[in-house]
């Protein structure tokens, strides 16, 4: 399943959001001059020991116009360092064209699989999307998704979903707190209910990571203790699902540009911005703004949830590393760093470095800064590079890893020319 965690850090009045993949201190410090790669696949950004902080990453996002294409901005729309896009959803089978409502502020996920929206946000359209039924029982299909730290309950409906210029038919999406449902099951309730948009800082979670469906096989064949349910309007019952009925990443459901995604973020300056607007690229290898193949990115062969292996400070993360743009900081197991709430807050800015594998990867050094969470978030600015919080057991890299990068992710069983065949996220730095 995905990786969105919420939390609130009080002591900074922040809400923290990590939806990833997987999961997520070293005293040293390091300089990396930007993304390199040889034959061997054994570089990443080159890295060179000091006491000065990391040199910024500086790719530069292509232009949103392209019909593959949709603008990401990081504002004051929602938390800090929450990239947002604009969908529409429409009546299912409509070709996008019936019922429609465009939902702004929706947050970009690469950690995990499928649009989820809140009913709040569709007062028109609501009534329009089909409600998908189990067909063993004839009720409504429901799902409990259990993040990092919260929580979202709701309907499973069909919907026309519109991207920029890519449209998914008759796409399951998931209806957060949908008021037609009786109270979530108790094997929901595990942790924070994310009930609103207030909660999330959004209103809704486009998640774009390297699965078709939340779930997929597993679900199939086994009702989980989380994920599906079958509802009337008093109670709820874990059920097996089909594919064809879970929630399901729309990329994987559009007509071409359908193998994968690039988020593609400028660098910002390491006091922060008010806003950052970058830009997300659907297919890979598919365009010629799309190109992996001969860029010289560092690719990486993950598991079927997008993750791969990292080691910091001598600490080994096998298999629970991943790239994640729904969490709002660079999440990791230091305690050295002293902390605020949920962020660091050194009294300097510190340079670190994480090595980063997989199956098909060697090692790769990839370069970080960790400035004053609390410093930094009371200047207003809403883009940072440079903020993080403690995680035991996994290596998050959260949104700030994203400023100046291209950042791809391979759906699985999709090929391109550059990565093979998916699930594989690349990046490359410059």
């Amino acid at each position: 399943m995905g990786k969105t965690g919420w939390m609130v850090a009080a002591a900074l009045s922040l809400g923290v959001v990590a939806c990833g993949g997987g999961g997520g201190g070293s005293s040293s410090t390091v300089s990396t001059t930007g993304n390199s790669s040889n034959s061997n696949g054994t570089s990443g950004d080159a890295v060179n020991s000091g006491s000065v902080t990391v040199v910024n990453a500086s790719a530069v996002p292509t232009s949103s116009s392209a019909i593959n294409t949709v603008p990401v901005t990081v504002s004051s729309a929602g938390f800090q360092d929450q990239p947002m896009v604009k969908v529409t959803v429409c009546a299912p089978n409509s070709n996008a064209a019936s019922s429609c409502t465009t939902i702004s502020n929706v947050l970009v996920d690469t950690g995990s699989y499928g649009l989820r929206v809140f009913a709040s946000a569709l007062p028109a359209t609501l009534g329009a999307l089909t409600a998908r039924t189990d067909s063993l029982s004839g009720k409504a299909v429901t799902e409990c998704v259990v993040f990092a730290s919260g929580h979202a309950w709701g309907s499973v409906r069909g919907a026309d979903v519109r991207i920029g210029n890519e449209t998914a038919i008759d796409l399951p999406v998931h209806i957060l707190a949908d008021p037609s449902l009786p109270a979530e099951p108790s094997a929901c309730a595990v942790n924070t209910a994310i009930a609103g948009a207030s909660d999330l800082g959004a209103n809704g979670i486009l998640g774009v990571g390297v699965k078709s469906q939340d779930c997929g096989a597993p679900c199939v064949t086994n009702s989980l203790a989380w994920y599906y349910f079958a509802t009337d309007s008093t109670s709820s019952t874990r059920i097996t699902v089909p594919l064809g009925n879970q929630v399901t990443n729309p990329v994987a459901r559009f007509a071409t540009d359908n193998n994968g995604v690039i988020l593609e973020m400028p660098q910002v300056p390491d006091s922060g911005t008010a806003v950052a607007t970058g830009t997300l690229v659907f297919g890979i290898d598919t365009r010629s703004n799309n190109a992996l193949a001969g860029t010289g990115a560092t690719l990486l062969a993950t598991t079927d949830g997008g993750n791969f292996n990292a080691t910091y400070n001598g600490r080994s993360f096998t298999g629970n590393a991943f790239f994640d743009s729904g969490s709002n900081g660079l999440f990791f197991q230091d305690a050295s760093i002293p902390s605020t709430g949920s962020f660091f807050t050194p009294v300097s800015t510190l340079g670190r470095e994480a090595t980063i594998s997989a199956s098909n990867l060697s090692g790769a050094t990839i370069g970080f800064n960790i400035a004053n969470a609390s410093t930094q978030f009371g200047t207003g600015n809403r883009a940072f590079n440079n903020v993080g919080g403690y995680m035991s057991g996994s290596f998050d890299f959260g949104m700030p890893f994203f400023y100046g990068r291209h950042v791809y992710y391979g759906l699985t069983g999709q090929t391109s020319t550059g990565g093979g065949t998916g699930p594989y996220v690349a990046f490359t730095s410059s």
